[in-house]
């Protein structure tokens, strides 16, 4: 019998832990690539507790919001909020708490124009995707997306007290990347989506129509990760990683379009992630390298 987590892994869990992670590696990235030299790390430190926080509280509202609907599925049946073991007014309080938490930390010890980003994001996230838009179409993801993709234009907010153009590309690969990296889990979850009621692209669509559209957007994301070079963002230690990595994730999605299987699915969203990660960590090293001659 597995041992039942304790509290304080509970609320943690209402964090979506990982998740977080991701989009604090993306908003650091921001804030290297804000300035020509290493930006200050105090700045750093307080941007990514602050961004953390919010992000945390924007999830446990998701989590709150969709606690019936968790409960009905496999992969997230056991979260506390699913189960009922802390209640509509401890989440209520907890994503307050943390939230106000990174507002203050963001205000005070960032800038105002970060916190409101921030905040702003939150309100995309909590609100307008997980009440309004998950539940009513299936195209929710894309239109969605742009609330998680905006945490590299909060780390560059940080540092600069600005957003520029540059910002904004990191922000429109993240909002590209996320439909095939989505929907690649929705693939194999699609029985877990269909007992949740909720409109998802390989439930209302069926399989080949979303093995095509991740197709179809991996595609735009590759012809999207040169845009950097295009505009002499980066050079071309960037340019080749993004092509490569590109061209490996190309090859999962027709793979996935012609050839499916659930096993399949499962190493393109992992595939996914890393993709991500290496890809900014490419652009991070370009930068630098680029900036040191």
């Amino acid at each position: 019998m597995t041992p039942k987590p304790n509290r304080i892994s509970q609320y943690l869990a209402l964090t979506k832990p990982r998740v977080t992670k991701l989009a604090v590696f993306c908003a650091v990235i921001g804030m290297f690539l804000a300035t020509p030299g290493l930006p200050d790390w105090r700045i750093v430190i307080s941007a990514a507790i602050g961004i953390w926080l919010l992000a945390g509280s924007a999830f446990a509202v998701n989590c709150l919001v969709e606690r019936e609907i968790d409960a009905r599925m496999a992969r997230t049946a056991r979260r506390a909020s699913a189960q009922g073991e802390i209640s509509v007014q401890q989440i209520l309080i907890f994503s307050g708490v943390i939230g106000g938490a990174g507002m203050a930390v963001l205000y005070f010890l960032v800038n105002p124009l970060t916190m409101w980003l921030t905040f702003a994001t939150f309100i995309g996230y909590a609100v307008i995707y997980t009440i309004l838009l998950k539940p009513a179409t299936p195209q929710n993801i894309v239109i969605g997306g742009l609330s998680g993709a905006m945490p590299p234009a909060l780390g560059w907010a940080a540092v600069a007290n600005d957003v520029p153009m540059q910002a904004w590309l990191l922000v429109l690969i993240i909002f590209v990347w996320t439909p095939p990296h989505f929907w690649a889990l929705a693939l194999y979850r699609r029985d877990d989506y269909a007992k949740s009621g909720l409109p998802m692209l390989p439930v209302t669509h069926g399989m080949k129509f979303t093995g095509l559209h991740i197709w179809l957007y991996t595609i735009i994301l590759v012809a999207t990760t040169t845009l950097p070079f295009t505009v002499n963002m980066s050079g071309l230690i960037y340019l080749g990683s993004a092509l490569v990595l590109g061209g490996i994730f190309l090859y999962y999605a027709w793979q996935i379009y012609r050839h499916y299987s659930d096993a399949l699915a499962k190493k393109t969203f992992t595939f996914s992630i890393v993709y991500l990660a290496l890809l900014f960590a490419a652009l991070l090293i370009d930068h630098y390298l680029n900036n040191s001659f």
